[in-house]
């Protein structure tokens, strides 16, 4: 049987530990360092603004904190609402201090996370270039775009990766407005890291995924360099017809087999890291098959000086098919050029023939 004093005992227990409880809720504890909070100017003091920030008390902006946003502070007025991060814990005369332009930082950088997670795209001037890529300025941070980020349209398109060259084309981006993404940040450091592709572009399922080796596709040349051809298959997909893919006979300037804005002919002959690889000649019928069927080593053919090399003389037999004439047979490439001039026919013996590797090498055929 339960004793009277116990049951009191135990109410007031109850008690107690509900007024307890309703001490802790009215308990009203300092804001932490770092956090970001909002009060209203209530005064100016000569090096200071007071802040109002209820229910903690009364914020202070004063000595390095107020030189540093000197610039804001000129803004704003008695009685505005404004956003700062706690920097101290109540000081001496009992205020909290706070910085405007932590505060400020603080916010621009949940915002550049909120951009990324939301995929925003921003319309920004590029204001300088450097080997790498291009340096853009968002929110008053400088954020980079490294190069291998840039849409197709704008990547440096140099063949032997000449440094000065890539910061030569990136260089004239400078003042361009490009469509950009922010896809990294390190607010400690200080850094952005923007792209120029499509935020969206994993929706798409790689566009290239829907290509196989062998497709015979048409395209729209888009730009012509010295070590290829650029060929627009879809919105979103370009892929590179090498110099070597042109045609079967010899491509010295890619520029003469066609012209941007034409529409081509083209067959994939590879895919690798989401890149498309084309080739116009693949289209035409490869003239070493013929070949094939009308010579052999050993055999005495006329042929035309093409193109001379560190090896030797390039000479034609018939369109698509040469061979190569070894600068070794003359001693000197002098004495190989006074013998064989560039566009005049001579005869040669077929040492070397391997139509499947596309191989050929001739003997020069003195007359007697």
């Amino acid at each position: 049987m339960v004793k009277k004093e116990e049951v009191v005992s135990s109410e007031k227990e109850i008690v107690k530990e509900n007024q307890m409880s309703k001490l802790m809720d009215n308990l009203v504890l300092p804001p932490a360092k770092d956090s970001i909070i909002e009060g209203t100017v209530i005064a100016f003091g000569r090096n200071s603004v007071f802040v109002d920030l209820p229910p903690w008390g009364t914020g202070v902006i004063f000595g390095r904190e107020y030189i540093n946003a000197r610039d804001i502070i000129k803004k704003i007025n008695i009685g505005d609402n404004i956003t700062g991060k706690i920097t101290g814990s109540s000081n001496k005369e009992g205020y909290i201090e706070i910085s405007l332009k932590e505060a400020k930082q603080a916010l621009i950088w949940s915002e550049a996370e909120e951009a990324i997670r939301d995929k925003k795209v921003f319309e920004l001037p590029v204001k300088e270039a450097n080997r790498g890529g291009l340096m853009l300025v968002w929110q008053g941070i400088t954020g980079f775009l490294p190069a291998s980020q840039l849409k197709t349209e704008h990547y440096p398109r140099i063949a032997d990766g000449d440094k000065d060259k890539i910061l030569e084309e990136l260089r004239k981006l400078v003042g361009q407005k490009l469509s950009v993404a922010i896809i990294a940040t390190n607010a400690k450091e200080g850094k952005l890291i923007f792209s120029e592709k499509d935020p969206e572009n994993s929706k798409k399922e790689k566009i290239v995924d829907k290509y196989s080796l062998g497709d015979e596709l048409s395209g729209e040349v888009t730009g012509i360099v010295d070590f290829g051809i650029f060929v627009k298959i879809e919105d979103g997909l370009e892929g590179l017809v090498h110099i070597s893919e042109i045609d079967w006979g010899l491509v010295d300037d890619p520029r003469k087999f066609a012209k941007v804005g034409d529409n081509i002919k083209v067959k994939v002959i590879e895919i690798k890291d989401d890149k498309i690889s084309l080739s116009i000649k693949a289209m035409k019928e490869n003239p070493w098959t013929e070949a094939a069927k009308k010579y052999k080593k050993d055999d005495m053919v006329s042929g035309v000086i093409i193109k001379f090399n560190k090896h030797g003389a390039l000479a034609s037999i018939e369109e698509g098919v040469a061979g190569l004439v070894h600068v070794s047979e003359f001693g000197t490439e002098d004495k190989l050029r006074e013998k064989l001039e560039l566009g005049k026919v001579y005869n040669f013996k077929i040492n070397i023939f391997d139509p499947k590797e596309q191989k050929m090498a001739l003997s020069f055929m003195e007359e007697k």
